[in-house]
Parts: C-alpha cells; sequence; structure tokens
C-alpha cells in the first residue's frame, strides 16, 4: 500500500472515531471525577478493602460466646434376637451448648490487632491504587492534548510543504531553479506525510490510553489546569513523602501486623481459660419424647500448654523471620521514597528549564524561519536553506508541545511521591469514598455486650508489638539511614 493511501485510510478511520466521539468541552477536573467513580481497578480494589474489614469482624470473634443445637433420632435392630428384652430400639436427643473464652493468653487480643493492622495497611493500598489511578488520567490528560497540538502542527507543516512545492515548480518553470530543488522539496513533503500518519496513529493511541482509564472517550479537551501545588525545597517534600506516602504507611502497617503476629505466636505457651455449659435432653423415637433422661453441664475450663511437639517455638522463629522481612520492606521502602521524590524534584526543576529554553527555541526559529523564507526570494537563499529552517522551526514548536507536557507530569509525580495525589486533592468536589464508613458499618457484627470486659482480661500479661505508624513512638518517625534520606539531589 502506498504512502498517500495509507495516509488516506487514516484520514478516514480518524473521521470516523471523531464522528462516534464526544465533541462537547472536556476538562481535567470532568475526567478525575469521571474515574474517580467509574474505573474498574480503583472500584476493585475498594471492594477488596471491604472485604479485609470482615477480617476484624472474624478476629474479633474469638471473644465472643459459640452457641451450638444438635438433634437425632436413632434405631437399632439386633440379630440374633436376644433372650431378653425387645431386638430393636430407638432413641431421639437434642443438646444445645454454650462456649465463652475468658482468657486467651493474648492470641485473640494479638490477632485483632493483626487484623485491624491489615484493615490500615488496606486503607493505604487503596490510597496508593488510587494515586496511580489519577496519575493515569493525569497522563493521559496531557498526552492527547500533546499530540492533538503535535497533529496540528505536522498538518500545519504538511500545508506549507505543499506550497513550498508549488513555488519551486513555479520558479523552475520559468528557469530560476533547479530540478534539485524541486526533488528536494518533493522529498520534505513526502517526509511531512510521513510524519502527519505517525502523528494520527500517536494520537489514536493516546486516546485509546484515554478512554480505557478514563471510561469515555475524550473530546475536545481544555488546557491543563493548575495543579496542587509542590514544595519548592526537597527537605520539605521529603518530610512529607516520609509522612504521608503510602506505599511507606503501608509496609508500617504491615510491619505492625508482623509483630502482632509474634506476639500471638508467643502467647501459644500461656495458659488459656473459658466458660462452657450445656443442656440436653434424651429420649424415644416411638413414642416420641426427649424427657425421660435430661442432663445439665456448667463449668470453667483452665488448660496450661506443657508439651506441644515444638510446634509453639517453630511458630515464633517463623514469625520473627516475617517481622525482619516486614521491617526490611520498611527501610526498602524508605529507600524508594527517597529514589521517587529525588527522581520527581529533579524533574520538575530539569523541565522547568527544558520548557523555558524551549519557548526561547520556538520564538528563535519563528524569526530564523521567516527571514530566510524572505531571503529566499531575492537569492540570497536556497530551497534547502528554507527546508532545513522549517523543520527547525517545526521540531522545536513539538519540543515545546513536549515539554509543557513533561513539566505538567513531573509535577504529579512529586504529588504522588508525597502522598498528594487523591481524587479530593486534585477536585474538592468530587464525592470521596470514605473506607471507614463500611468499617465502622461492620465492625460491631455480631457483638455481644461483655466483649469489651473479656477483651480486656485477655490483654493482661500479653507482649509488647510495634506502635502504630500515628503513634508517637512509631518506626515511622525513625531516622533509619539519615545520611541517605537527607542527600539532596
Amino acid at each position: 500500500m502506498s504512502l498517500r493511501r495509507l495516509l488516506s485510510v487514516a484520514v478516514a478511520t480518524t473521521a470516523l472515531i471523531s464522528m462516534a466521539q464526544p465533541t462537547s468541552a472536556e476538562d481535567l477536573r470532568d475526567a478525575i471525577i469521571l474515574a474517580y467513580q467509574t474505573n474498574p481497578t480503583l472500584l476493585a480494589q475498594r471492594s477488596q478493602q471491604r472485604a479485609t474489614d470482615e477480617s476484624y469482624v472474624q478476629a474479633r470473634g474469638g471473644l465472643r460466646p459459640q452457641v451450638d443445637a444438635s438433634a437425632g433420632i436413632g434405631y437399632v435392630r439386633q440379630w440374633p434376637a436376644p433372650l431378653f428384652g425387645s431386638d430393636e430400639s430407638n432413641s431421639s436427643s437434642a443438646t444445645i451448648s454454650l462456649s465463652q473464652p475468658l482468657y486467651t493468653g493474648g492470641r485473640v487480643a494479638h490477632g485483632i490487632d493483626t487484623a485491624m493492622a491489615g484493615v490500615e495497611r488496606g486503607r493505604e493500598n487503596l490510597r496508593n491504587v488510587e494515586q496511580q489511578i489519577m496519575l493515569s488520567v493525569i497522563q493521559a490528560y496531557a498526552d492527547v492534548i500533546r499530540d492533538t497540538e503535535v497533529l496540528r502542527i505536522r498538518e500545519t507543516n504538511l500545508g506549507v510543504l505543499q506550497r513550498q512545492l508549488e513555488e519551486a515548480e513555479a520558479r523552475f518553470e520559468v528557469g530560476e531553479i533547479t530540478r534539485t530543488d524541486v526533488a528536494q522539496s518533493q522529498a520534505r513533503l513526502a517526509a511531512s506525510e510521513a510524519d502527519l500518519a505517525g502523528a494520527r496513529a500517536q494520537l489514536e493511541i493516546s486516546r485509546s490510553g484515554y478512554t480505557a482509564v478514563v471510561g469515555q472517550a475524550p473530546g475536545t479537551l481544555e488546557p491543563l489546569p493548575a495543579l496542587p501545588t509542590t514544595p519548592g525545597d526537597f527537605d520539605v517534600a521529603l518530610d512529607a513523602a516520609l509522612n504521608d506516602n503510602p506505599e511507606l504507611r503501608a509496609a508500617m502497617w504491615n510491619l505492625v501486623a508482623a509483630d502482632s503476629a509474634v506476639a500471638a505466636a508467643r502467647s501459644e505457651y500461656l495458659p488459656s481459660a473459658g466458660l462452657s455449659a450445656s443442656y440436653g435432653t434424651a429420649g424415644t423415637a416411638e413414642p416420641f419424647g426427649l424427657d425421660d433422661q435430661q442432663t445439665l453441664r456448667a463449668g470453667v475450663n483452665v488448660s496450661v500448654p506443657l508439651y506441644a511437639a515444638g510446634i509453639h517455638r517453630s511458630r515464633v522463629r517463623q514469625a520473627l523471620e516475617q517481622s525482619n522481612t516486614a521491617q526490611l520492606g520498611v527501610e526498602g521502602a524508605r529507600r524508594a521514597v527517597l529514589q521517587d521524590v529525588a527522581s520527581s524534584f529533579a524533574q520538575v526543576l530539569s523541565t522547568a528549564s527544558t520548557l523555558t529554553a524551549s519557548e526561547q527555541q520556538v520564538r528563535a526559529a519563528r524569526i530564523a524561519a521567516e527571514g530566510v523564507r524572505q531571503e529566499a526570494q531575492v537569492g540570497l537563499r536556497t530551497t534547502l536553506d528554507v527546508l532545513n529552517q522549517e523543520l527547525e522551526l517545526r521540531n522545536a514548536e513539538i519540543a515545546y508541545v513536549s515539554a509543557q507536557r513533561n513539566r505538567y507530569i513531573a509535577q504529579a509525580l512529586l504529588l504522588s511521591a508525597i502522598g498528594g495525589l487523591e481524587g479530593p486533592d486534585l477536585v474538592s468536589e468530587v464525592p470521596a469514598y470514605n473506607p471507614d464508613d463500611n468499617f465502622n458499618r461492620v465492625r460491631r457484627a455480631g457483638g455481644v455486650p461483655w466483649e469489651g470486659l473479656v477483651e480486656g482480661l485477655d490483654r493482661l500479661a500479653t507482649f509488647p508489638v510495634t506502635p502504630a505508624p500515628d503513634e508517637p513512638n512509631a518506626p515511622i518517625d525513625d531516622q533509619l539511614s539519615s545520611e541517605i534520606i537527607r542527600t539532596a539531589p
């Protein structure tokens, strides 16, 4: 297929797609709100968090009584028949039993702490996914704007080169220039047609990426709005990231959960106590009756572990190694935060300088292009000079458009690194999703009035655990590797 044929197909495809897409103007705010409410990845993570909330409810079940009921009917026939009595009999029975833990050595209490840490870790993972989606929306929006502008530049360049070829052919007819000058114009026009086809394809790729993350095809997009202010000082940005980066905070909550698991494993060595009661009746199945025999049992049970074949010690060692892994995960997350902040902060500075230089380059290239065209008309410049200057101007314009996009994305990356790229951070009117709502709704499901007392008893003589990230002595405030952490880019 020839280049012109391929270009015609691309134009027709673009026209058909544009007819099926919205034509109203959109802004980044609309895209963020739509993605925040409909993006399947984000919605799936919210659903996963609601499932994680149930682990807390299940952990609290260890404080609550268990009530069971059972009933049965039996029939017995004997061969050979006994000398005395009947050779067949039947029976019926019904029993209801209750068990209430009183003290588990802290296993239940630490299990609740582990579940709560898992809930908090899930919330931070949800924040992280939300930030990734918002960043994807911003990138897709900026890419469509950039590629739309690049397509406009390529179309303008094609029009200029077509007029340049017409002028070259006219001048060749009157003998002012040679066939070489015409061939140079034809070559540049063919290259421009190829560039235009590539620009159209790239725009469609960006539009499809926008559709995938936002949920609808882009219409006429408004210019990029200002993002929330980013820190102008590296130390300020780093401090904000160390306090609020969701990946780091998730690693901290993972450490809390691992240390709670260590305490729970050590609690296996401690005694446990519980209350049990049951009531049962028995009788015949035919004629039916349950009042022939009645039994009531009640008591307090105390269990002291003496020997468990090394299982308890093995579980403690296992939990300790998992805690070590979690601690190293925190340090790894800190280093990743440092890298992200340093990289994005450097990109913000670099892209700002690049944008300023690109703007000056475009201004100078436009003046130069106009000057070369005028000089060519009086014979001071060749056709190749004009073509080269036009190419330099278009390259400068495309570089400027790309620099605008890169500057914007660098700011978004820095906001993401410091934990400031959630939906409500970008659009204050967005109906914010609060994971606490579901947790508060289900946390007491199935509860009993005395479970608080049982929990208090279970926390007696328990093992200490790592403070939560929001507490004053939490490890998130530790200055590990301070010499590395404080190294500015």
